[in-house]
């Protein structure tokens, strides 16, 4: 698993992860995702492009991660681009109806700082 970042500007950044979610996978960067997203950045912008496979543990770091985020004003979105097996994934679980989803990285970053 790994986890990059960008700094868009002091309140907007983009996290961009890539393999598998899983649980050794989440384990890898549970502590430095949680870290990213909770930072001073209110509008985070988490890039599923390059995620492989997308386990339980994994949905659960998104949106605690999410919450987190909301319940101190900011906003998070997801950027699946054309990732159908995460994409299925977060709209069985019902992640879709929680934290906005987007197949368009502009229309990501637009949403993420609406």
């Amino acid at each position: 698993m790994a986890i990059e970042f960008e700094d868009v500007s002091d309140t907007f950044r983009r996290i961009k992860l890539s393999g598998r979610l899983d649980i050794p996978g989440t384990e890898a960067i549970s502590m430095k995702f949680t870290n990213l997203a909770a930072s001073t950045s209110r509008r985070v912008v988490v890039d599923l492009t390059g995620v492989s496979f997308l386990a339980s543990i994994g949905i659960r770091e998104l949106i605690s991660s999410a919450k987190a985020l909301q319940n101190r004003g900011g906003r998070m979105v997801l950027f699946i681009g054309d990732n159908v097996g995460v994409t299925k994934t977060l709209e069985v679980t019902g992640v879709d109806t929680l934290i906005p989803m987007f197949s368009s990285l502009s229309e990501a970053d637009q949403a993420a700082l609406a």
